[in-house]
């Protein structure tokens, strides 16, 4: 059984807020749980979140979930081990579709902060 690993000392940052509505469209929607709201990032080539873990995790799987035609094509997950520069994971490719995607990551690695998504 999955369950989330972010918690309430995860930190999280994100590229952007679209229009700068950080109340309608800020990252405090990531993960809220309602699926009426929802992080918007502006307009740009590369959008990404970043979420700082207060320990060392293990990734086994990625949940992301877009609103219908607003995804990306490419995304790449990417992590760090203490201060070490971020290195890519696994790059997915999202539908442009409203349902929950489920990657199944055949790399299982611990990763400590920060965990990066970018290139959305």
């Amino acid at each position: 059984m999955t369950h989330s690993l972010v918690c309430p000392e995860t930190v999280s940052k994100v590229s952007s807020v679209l229009n700068r509505n950080y109340r309608q469209f800020g990252k405090k929607h990531l993960f809220d749980q309602d699926e009426e709201t929802c992080w918007n990032s502006d307009q740009g080539p590369s959008q990404w979140i970043i979420l700082e873990f207060p320990q060392r995790i293990c990734v086994s799987q990625l949940q992301i979930q877009f609103q219908g035609g607003f995804s990306s094509r490419q995304g790449r997950l990417e992590g760090s081990q203490g201060s070490e520069a971020l290195a890519k994971i696994v790059d997915f490719y999202p539908e442009d579709n409203n349902s929950l995607q489920i990657s199944c990551l055949s790399l299982r690695v611990g990763w400590s902060v920060p965990l990066k998504a970018v290139s959305w």
